[in-house]
């Protein structure tokens, strides 16, 4: 069975896709089987692992709204060692649509029982909206990942999210836990940032990863090569903050046997 994360937060410009790609390029490069699948209509993890989101024949939209299966849609990409559920502008479409339908908020969940033994980890890249398709997400997972940057609004945009969570562990989904909180885009020069990240570990405690991830020309440049950051620079500081934060997933998880590819 795969172990579902959905990497979410409400606030956009937090680091939601380029930890969703280089997280599960990380465990991909551990030898585990892992699907990474956009739910944003943007678009941005398809095209940020290479695949042109306008050229792509079926997306995760025809899943969701049952007009395909798993095995038309999942890309095996060998050259990152993941599979990639894509996405593209018709995401707003299933956004829509989901609203009207009895089971709507258990359409995602559906599609990934259907995959469930063929991948070990399952990363859900999430829209930056308290949505339908991120509520599909939170009903599906097993735990949030929520990336933050530790600044003056990143607390009330966190008790929102706690909210939502909160009320689908309660009402539809008892599994769902708090998977961890991961301060990106840190600049330890800034006292706000370290004062903002001081309270989230005061308050959080464990439930902080031990793992930052830097502000990092690299990391921001690989995106726009349609690679994660440990293809297109592995020395650089983000590719081995990542590389760290796939080792503390694995340790909660699995022992944390790196296995690293060759």
């Amino acid at each position: 069975m795969s172990y579902v994360i959905a990497v979410a937060n409400q606030k956009g410009g937090v680091g939601k896709t380029t930890t969703s790609i280089n997280l599960a390029a990380s465990l991909a490069a551990t030898k585990r089987r892992v699907l990474l699948v956009d739910l944003d209509a943007q678009g941005n993890a398809t095209m940020g692992i290479g695949v042109d989101k306008s050229a792509v024949g079926k997306t995760a939209r025809d899943l969701l709204l049952e007009q395909a299966k798993p095995g038309e849609v999942i890309q095996y990409l060998p050259e990152i060692g993941l599979s990639l559920m894509p996405a593209n502008g018709d995401m707003t479409e299933a956004e829509i649509k989901l609203r009207d339908v009895a089971a709507g908020d258990f359409a995602l969940k559906s599609v990934l029982a259907e995959v469930a033994d063929q991948f070990d980890y399952v990363l859900l890249d999430c829209p930056p909206a308290l949505s339908k398709l991120t509520v599909n997400a939170l009903v599906a997972a097993d735990g949030v990942l929520i990336p933050m940057q530790c600044e003056y609004y990143a607390l009330e945009g966190l008790t929102a999210l706690m909210d939502t969570v909160n009320k689908i562990k309660r009402v539809i989904n008892p599994k769902l836990e708090i998977e961890g909180l991961l301060r990106t885009m840190f600049d330890p020069r800034n006292n706000l940032a370290n004062d903002v990240s001081n309270q989230l570990t005061q308050h959080f405690g464990d439930k902080v990863y031990r793992t930052i991830i830097p502000r990092n020309v690299r990391l921001a440049e690989a995106p726009s090569h349609g690679l994660p950051v440990m293809l297109y620079d592995a020395q650089s500081s983000g590719a081995k903050a990542y590389l760290a934060l796939a080792g503390e997933v694995l340790r909660r998880h699995d022992g944390g046997q790196m296995r690293l590819s060759a």
